[in-house]
C-alpha cells in the first residue's frame, strides 16, 4: 500500500511536466513574420515581395503580420492573383494591423485591395512547407535550364520563379527545451 501512495504523487508530477512540455512546444514552434504592405515605387534597390517570400521558410501554424495604411490585404486564389482580380477574395484584411495564420501547407496568394496596386507589384505568393516529420517530400523533376515561366513544371508557380523543395529543416528552440525537460523529468522520477 505504501508504494501506491508514493507512486501517485510521482505520476502527478510527471503528468504536470508532460502537459507543460506539450504546451510549450505548441507555442514556441510557430513564428510570426512581419511584412510592411505598401505599393512599390519604381525600380529602387528595395527588396521585392517575391524576394522576401523566397528568402523565408513558412510552416503550418506560422503567422504573417501585415502593417499598412489606407489599403487592404486580399487572400485570393491563383487565377485572381495572376489577373489582379479584387472582386472575389477568399478573405479580406483591412484593419491596418492584420495577422493571417497559415492553417495548411501549400500556396497562399495575397494582393492589395487598392485599384492599381497589385499591377504595380503589391502582391506576394507564400509557400507554406510541409514539416519533414509529417510527410516525406515528393520527388520533383528539376526545372529545365532557361525555363522561368509561370507554368507547373519544376514544382509549381512562384510568381514566375522556379520552385524547388525546401532544403532546410527548422528545429525550434522548443525541441531542445523539450529534450532537456524530458531528461530532468526522468531524473526526478528516478530519485523521488
Amino acid at each position: 500500500m505504501a508504494s501506491s501512495q508514493v507512486t501517485s504523487p510521482k505520476l502527478s508530477i510527471l503528468f504536470f511536466f508532460i502537459s507543460t512540455l506539450f504546451m510549450v512546444s505548441t507555442f514556441a514552434a510557430a513564428h510570426q513574420f512581419q511584412l510592411g504592405w505598401s505599393k512599390p515605387f519604381g525600380n529602387d534597390d528595395t527588396e521585392s515581395y517575391d524576394d522576401w517570400a523566397e528568402r523565408n521558410r513558412f510552416h503550418v501554424g506560422d503567422t504573417i503580420y501585415f502593417k499598412y495604411e489606407n489599403d487592404s490585404v486580399l487572400v485570393v486564389d491563383r487565377d485572381d492573383f495572376r489577373h489582379c482580380n479584387v472582386t472575389n477574395p477568399i478573405s479580406q484584411l483591412n484593419d491596418g494591423n492584420s495577422v493571417f495564420r497559415f492553417d495548411r501547407y501549400g500556396f497562399f496568394y495575397f494582393i492589395s485591395g487598392e485599384p492599381g496596386h497589385c499591377k504595380s507589384g503589391q502582391r506576394v505568393i507564400i509557400r507554406v512547407m510541409v514539416h519533414p516529420e509529417i510527410v516525406e517530400a515528393p520527388n520533383i523533376a528539376p526545372t529545365p535550364q532557361g525555363s522561368r515561366g509561370g507554368g507547373e513544371e519544376g514544382g509549381g508557380d512562384w510568381g514566375g520563379h522556379a520552385v524547388t523543395p525546401n532544403s532546410t529543416v527548422r528545429l525550434p528552440v522548443a525541441s531542445y527545451f523539450m529534450t532537456a525537460l524530458g531528461g530532468v523529468m526522468v531524473i526526478l522520477y528516478l530519485f523521488m
